[in-house]
C-alpha cells in the first residue's frame, strides 16, 4: 500500500529545496531517479524505494485544489508535488510527511493531509532486507501479478493522476488488467472511471464489514489465482454485495453529452473547438483548463492541445478539460488518427442541484453549431441522476437516460437522408442545416422516462440497416 503527501507551495520547489525534502531521512538514505528523471526516489541504502516524488507542477487552473483535496489555498497559481511513501516500510510514510513538510515550510506552502506534515528527521530503523523488493518499477503499482496490477489508494477522491495513468499504461502494454482498492467512503473523479470502465480493469473496493465488492457493479470480489474476481455461486451466478446500495435521493444531477468529430487531417486543423463550443453553449464560458491527467494544470488553449497531439500522432492523445468552479463541468477527449480523418471522442458532464434545471433547450442549436463548424458525426444527450459534483460513489447510481440524439450531415448523407428521417416507429427528427444536406436531431425524452433506451436502440438499429 502507498500513502500520497502532496506540498502546495506559491514558488517552484528549486534543487537546494528538495534536496533539503530528501534529506527528511538522514545521511543514511540514497536518491535515485526514475521515468527519465521525472521521478525522484528516496531509497534505503540496499536500493529500495521508499518514497518517491514526482515532478513539480504549476497549477494554473482556479479550484483545481478544492476539487481534488477538498482543500482549498490562496488565489493564484500554486505548485504541486506530490510524494507516495510505500507502506511496506514503516517510516516511508512519515518521511513523505517530512518531505512535504520541509517544501511547505521553506517556500511558505501548505500540506495535504495536513497531519501529514512534519519536518523531523525519520530515521529508518526498519530491516528492510526482510521485505519483499517490489515487483515492478512503476512507483504507483503496490502488487504485480502475471494477470493484474494493484493499486491501493485511501484518498477520499481517487482522480487520475499521472502517477495512476502511468500504472494504467504500464498495465496496459504488459496486457495485465489494472485494479484500483479503495476504502469504501473514497469516490473516483469522471477521468478515473473512465479509465477502469469494463473489463479488465475494476475498482475494489475493500469494506471493513463485508470484504470486498466493485465499486461500479457491486458484485462481490475475492482475491483468487493473482486477481480479484467475481464470487459465483453454483450456477455462476455473481451475487451483489450488501453494501452496495442505491445513493441518498438529492435531487442532484448530471447532464452527459457523448459525441464524435470527424475532420480532414490537414495542417490547419485545429483541435478542442467542438468542446469549447459545448462549454460556451452549455456554461456560457469556454473550459477554464485542460491536462493530460489530474489535478488539470494548464490555462485553456485550443492551439497548444492541437500540438500535443499533433506531436503524439499518430498515436491516439487523451486529454482532460475542466470548467470553472461555479459550474461543475469535466470533458474527457480521446484524439485519434484514422482512414476517415482526424476524429474526437468527446465525453463531457455538467453538474446541477435539485434546485437547477439543465439547459436543455440549448441542446439543439449546439447541435446544429456542431454540424455547421465542427464535423459532427454522432451527438447522444442524456441526463442522469447523480452528484451535482461529478465525483462517483461506491454506491449504485441510475443509468442515464437518453434526451436527444444527433447525426451529422455527413453521416446523414452516407446513410441516406430519407431513410434517416423516416423510423418506422419514431422520434420524427428536426432537420438541421442547409436543406441539401441536413443533419437530424432526434428528441427522446425529458431525461426522466426509462423507455427512451427502447426507442433510442429501434432508432440506432434503424440508421444502420442502411449503413
Amino acid at each position: 500500500m502507498t500513502k500520497d503527501v502532496i506540498a502546495l507551495t506559491p514558488k517552484m520547489p528549486d534543487l537546494p529545496t528538495l534536496l533539503a525534502g530528501l534529506y527528511a531521512g538522514g545521511p543514511d538514505l540514497g536518491v535515485h531517479t526514475t521515468a527519465d528523471g521525472a521521478v525522484v526516489q528516496l531509497c534505503a541504502p540496499d536500493g529500495r524505494p521508499l518514497v518517491s516524488v514526482e515532478a513539480p507542477i504549476l497549477v494554473q487552473v482556479p479550484g483545481e485544489t478544492a476539487r481534488l483535496l477538498g482543500y482549498a489555498v490562496e488565489e493564484g497559481p500554486v505548485w504541486w508535488t506530490e510524494a507516495r511513501a510505500s507502506t511496506a516500510v514503516a517510516e516511508a510514510g512519515r518521511l513523505a510527511g517530512s518531505f512535504a513538510g520541509r517544501l511547505a515550510t521553506v517556500l511558505g506552502g501548505t500540506v495535504w493531509p495536513p497531519e501529514a506534515a512534519t519536518t523531523d528527521v525519520v530515521p529508518l530503523t526498519t530491516d528492510v532486507s526482510a521485505i519483499p523488493v517490489p515487483a515492478t518499477a512503476a512507483p504507483a503499482v503496490d502488487v504485480l501479478t502475471a494477470t493484474t496490477a494493484v493499486v491501493i489508494q485511501d484518498r477520499p477522491l481517487v482522480a487520475m493522476t499521472s502517477w495512476l495513468s502511468d500504472a494504467l499504461r504500464v498495465a496496459a502494454e504488459s496486457d495485465r488488467a489494472l485494479h484500483i482498492v479503495t476504502p469504501p467512503t473514497s469516490r473516483l473523479t469522471l477521468p478515473t472511471r473512465t479509465a477502469l470502465r469494463g473489463a479488465p480493469n475494476r475498482w475494489v473496493v475493500q469494506d471493513p464489514e463485508h470484504g470486498y465488492y466493485d465499486g461500479l457493479s457491486g458484485a462481490v470480489l475475492h482475491w483468487k489465482n493473482g486477481t480479484f474476481t467475481p464470487v459465483r455461486d453454483e450456477d455462476g451466478t455473481a451475487s451483489v454485495a450488501e453494501a452496495f446500495k442505491p445513493a441518498t435521493q438529492t435531487g442532484e444531477r448530471q447532464l452527459l453529452l457523448t459525441l464524435r468529430t470527424r475532420h480532414p487531417a490537414d495542417a490547419d486543423l485545429v483541435l478542442g473547438r467542438a468542446l469549447e463550443a459545448a462549454f460556451r453553449h452549455l456554461t456560457g464560458t469556454p473550459p477554464a483548463g485542460w491536462s493530460t491527467a489530474e489535478p488539470v494544470n494548464l490555462p485553456w488553449s485550443t492551439s497548444q492541445l492541437t500540438d500535443l497531439a499533433r506531436a503524439r500522432a499518430p498515436r491516439p492523445s487523451w486529454l482532460i478539460a475542466i470548467g470553472h468552479p461555479d459550474r461543475p463541468a469535466l470533458a474527457t477527449m480521446r484524439v485519434l488518427r484514422t482512414t476517415a480523418g482526424i476524429e474526437e471522442d468527446i465525453t463531457l458532464a455538467l453538474g446541477y442541484g435539485g434546485n437547477e434545471t439543465p439547459p436543455l433547450q440549448a441542446i439543439e442549436t449546439l447541435a446544429a453549431e456542431l454540424d455547421a463548424k465542427h464535423g459532427l458525426v454522432t451527438l447522444l444527450t442524456s441526463l442522469r441522476t447523480a452528484r451535482r459534483d461529478l465525483t462517483v460513489p461506491a454506491q449504485l447510481e441510475p443509468p442515464p437516460i437518453p434526451v436527444s440524439f444527433t447525426l451529422g450531415h455527413d453521416e446523414a448523407r452516407r446513410i441516406g437522408p430519407p431513410h434517416a428521417e423516416r423510423p418506422p416507429l419514431g422520434p420524427t427528427p428536426t432537420r438541421l442545416g442547409p436543406p441539401a444536406e441536413p443533419a437530424f436531431h432526434y428528441p427522446l425524452g425529458d431525461g426522466t422516462e426509462p423507455h427512451a433506451w427502447a426507442t433510442f436502440q429501434r432508432l440506432t438499429q434503424h440508421l444502420k440497416q442502411q449503413a
